[in-house]
């Protein structure tokens, strides 16, 4: 039996990165967009996917070139595509919309029409997110509940999600959307709230900082482990028919929680260290995101089990060892 075909956009990110490994053990050819850059410097572009990397099939192309989307999946005929890729990082949407917008969107909707055109067949996963909902009127959020962005970035999700649920209703397309709560993991970009606490908190401890700056403290987050959603993703291309689903812990945390946690991990009391920087507050705040997965429990037998606490401490633990192996490492 011929290896069923995967296609990843986004796969030098976390979620790429541990996507790549799940399709593999499942037996999988699994293929990658990446930009050339990434190809030119692989040490800095592809660490995450160090371990796999001699098993996958990487190709040069750009969300912002149709005529590139083109040639690749012409090249490859997936069979299953799982659009990861996006400008992610929201409070960059705000200092940037029109780069978020057009590359979100009209990256989102360059692969669809690829696919309608050449790969009918393939079943195609979107990445939306918790951000679509934004100012959400009710707590928890279900798949019913109103959109209502609050940046850049969330608009262009919505914008993805809709032309999602378009090709998959005008054109037939085995079309699904997953509406991802935030999920992190030691693969998490330094950028972000969860990595930048968990990074300081062991520069802190190793005297490498001193402070560090946070925006809105009180901001919830329902947080969970990428490693456990990519396997939610997989579940909704397995399914006869096509659909959208929230994937989330169904809990929710506080910013300021986080970091008390991740600072005892390392014995100190973060309180000693954050500061608010009022600079830090986005411009539009989304205080209260918190996931209702019963649909994707139910239909596509997904359970997520790992604690936050667990979450916290594998990240704090992964920060300790990159930074002790950078100061005990040799000068150059």
């Amino acid at each position: 039996m011929a290896k069923r075909v995967a296609l990843i956009t986004g796969i030098t990110g976390q979620d790429g990165s541990y996507m790549s490994e799940l399709l593999l053990e499942k037996g999988y050819s699994v293929h990658g967009i990446v930009r050339r850059v990434a190809l030119e410097d692989p040490d800095h572009h592809l660490w995450r996917l160090r371990n796999v990397l001699k098993d996958l099939v990487l190709h040069s192309a750009s969300l912002e070139s149709f005529a590139s989307l083109h040639r690749v999946i012409r090249s490859v005929k997936p069979d299953e595509c799982y659009h990861l890729a996006a400008q992610s990082f929201v409070s960059y949407s705000f200092e940037d919309e029109f780069s978020t917008l057009n590359a979100n969107i009209n990256g989102t909707h360059y692969v669809l029409a690829v696919l309608h055109d050449l790969a009918p067949q393939c079943r195609f996963y979107f990445a939306g997110s918790s951000e679509m909902f934004g100012r959400a009127e009710e707590v928890p959020q279900n798949e019913k509940t109103r959109f209502h962005p609050r940046s850049a970035y969330g608009i262009s999700k919505v914008a993805g999600f809709e032309l999602t649920r378009n090709y998959r209703e005008a054109y037939g397309l085995h079309a699904s959307s997953g509406i991802l709560y935030n999920h992190e993991s030691p693969r998490r970009g330094y950028e972000f709230v969860t990595r930048k606490i968990t990074s300081h908190a062991v520069r802190i401890k190793l005297g490498l900082a001193r402070e560090l700056p946070l925006g809105n403290l009180e901001a919830k987050r329902d947080w969970g482990h990428a490693r456990e959603y990519v396997k939610a993703m997989w579940l909704m291309l397995q399914q006869p028919v096509p659909g959208d689903y929230v994937v989330a812990t169904g809990e929710n945390h506080s910013v300021r929680e986080l970091a008390e946690m991740a600072f005892s991990y390392v014995g100190l009391d973060y309180s000693d260290y954050v500061t608010v920087d009022a600079g830090l507050f986005r411009p539009a705040e989304v205080d209260v995101l918190q996931g209702d997965a019963s649909l994707a429990r139910r239909v596509l037998g997904w359970k997520y089990e790992l604690s936050f606490a667990d979450l916290v401490r594998e990240m704090v633990e992964e920060d300790l060892r990159i930074y002790r192996e950078r100061r005990s490492a040799p000068a150059t």
